[in-house]
């Protein structure tokens, strides 16, 4: 919100938010879109073409209308004509458009918007599209995931050759790991896929990421998995395997990384290349999908830090399952050696699993396997029935699995049978220092 000020000098050169404008001052010319402000301010802000910000004091400014803003595109329908590679929108920014009278971003996802903001992608494939949220990723969780399956699986029903679905960062990696459960014989690849920064900012990583994307869903590699920027650079893309990837930093554009494994393949669409990392399922279209589209809506995670109290365990005896986020190889404090200033949480774990609650250890570090038999403190867990040991999962994805199994088994034994088999690529055989760890 502009201030009166500025509001009657912006009506008496019929100038409106979203119009390109000159701006003159000092001895200096700039020129872009006029943005919306928020709060009162007598500061001009502009969005130069470099894409980015800059903010002027209107004292002593010349404006000038140089381009009226385009009018608002009406709303694209719901449904797309069938392509062979089918884009299902979550959210996110990837291919949000700046709204310039408002300031916000809204979706611009018919294949007509997708060829206009990525002209190369016409030449890669046919897609259709459809929307199926618009909100944050933050915002995601099991009843989601749900959705996403069942509308994943009627596409492949209904013959597209791939799948993407675009999401927001913040949460795309539970969203894979849920997607791989749930797609079991996968007869093609499912590439899910978003943006670090938005498509306004000279930076954004969304083309690179699509084009890349559209040549996985395209490709041999039938997993779910995640296609994104594999370094700073526009050089290349990786895919992660669903289950084994995480986001690793807050605004970098490689921020996914695959933990405990290496990622599935290297992309890079300049060339048209998909190049296997590691031994993957081939497509095969005659391969029957099988949906197992089951998740527990209340799973809870508690992450173990110094100080934690018992009082706070006890409050999950309302939920069907409780994943911890333990140090080192699994541990939470157990007062092993009964010092009297240590806090005590076993007492309040065993209450849990012993009245049916399943409780599943993961690790903080993130990288390396969970091994409870080395020290007095995981040992103790173990003997009470601690879920996890060996294990080199994620604390995402244990959470995701968890939720996963508790949607079709409720028996103590089966629901850790389940949860120590690997059934889609969660649990490696063998962790490889030197192949994954990856420093940034």
């Amino acid at each position: 919100m502009y201030s009166s000020k500025i509001s009657a000098m912006l009506k008496k050169a019929g100038i409106s938010i979203g119009d390109r404008v000159r701006v003159e001052k000092g001895g200096q010319t700039h020129e872009g879109i006029l943005m919306p402000r928020a709060g009162e301010s007598d500061e001009l802000v502009i969005k130069l073409d470099s894409g980015y910000n800059i903010g002027i004091s209107s004292a002593g400014a010349t404006l000038s209308q140089l381009e009226k803003a385009p009018k608002k595109a009406e709303p694209a329908p719901e449904h797309y004509p069938r392509g062979e590679i089918a884009i299902l929108g979550c959210g996110g920014t990837v291919l949000s458009k700046v709204e310039y009278k408002t300031g916000a971003a809204f979706p611009a996802f018919s294949p007509k918007d997708l060829f206009n903001a990525f002209p190369k992608l016409k030449h890669m494939a046919s897609v259709h599209s459809k929307i199926l949220f618009q909100l944050l990723s933050e915002d995601m969780h099991s009843r989601h995931w749900s959705v996403v399956a069942q509308e994943v699986a009627n596409e492949i029903r209904d013959g597209a050759k791939g799948v993407i679905v675009m999401h927001g960062t913040d949460t795309l990696h539970y969203t894979s790991a849920a997607l791989s459960f749930a797609l079991a014989n996968l007869p093609v690849p499912v590439v899910v896929m978003g943006a670090q920064r938005s498509s306004d900012r000279p930076s954004s990583d969304n083309e690179s990421n699509i084009l890349n994307s559209i040549l996985v869903a395209k490709s041999d590699l039938a997993h779910v998995g995640v296609c994104m920027h594999a370094n700073s650079n526009d050089d290349y893309a990786f895919f992660h395997l669903g289950t084994k990837v995480r986001k690793m930093h807050t605004s970098r554009r490689d921020a996914f990384r695959s933990i405990n494994t290496m990622p599935l393949a290297k992309v890079d669409h300049r060339n048209g290349t998909v190049e296997p990392l590691m031994p993957y399922q081939r497509r095969d279209e005659k391969r029957k999908l099988d949906l197992q589209n089951h998740f527990s809506q209340n799973v809870g995670m508690l992450y173990s830090h110094p100080g934690i109290k018992p009082e706070l365990v006890s409050k999950f005896a309302d939920y069907d399952g409780l994943v911890l986020v333990g140090t080192g190889l699994g541990h939470v404090p157990t007062n092993a050696f009964n010092d009297k200033l240590a806090n005590n949480l076993v007492p309040s774990l065993k209450s849990l699993i012993d009245s049916g609650i399943p409780v599943v250890m993961s690790s903080q570090t993130i990288y390396g396997r969970i091994n409870m038999g080395v020290y007095t403190a995981g040992r103790i867990l173990q003997d009470i029935g601690v879920i996890g040991n060996g294990a080199d999962w994620t604390p995402e994805t244990a959470f995701v699995k968890l939720s996963w199994v508790l949607g079709k088994e409720k028996k103590m034994e089966k629901v850790k049978e389940l949860m120590m088999k690997n059934i889609a690529g969660e649990i490696t055989p063998r962790s490889n220092y030197e192949e994954t760890f990856i420093d940034f």
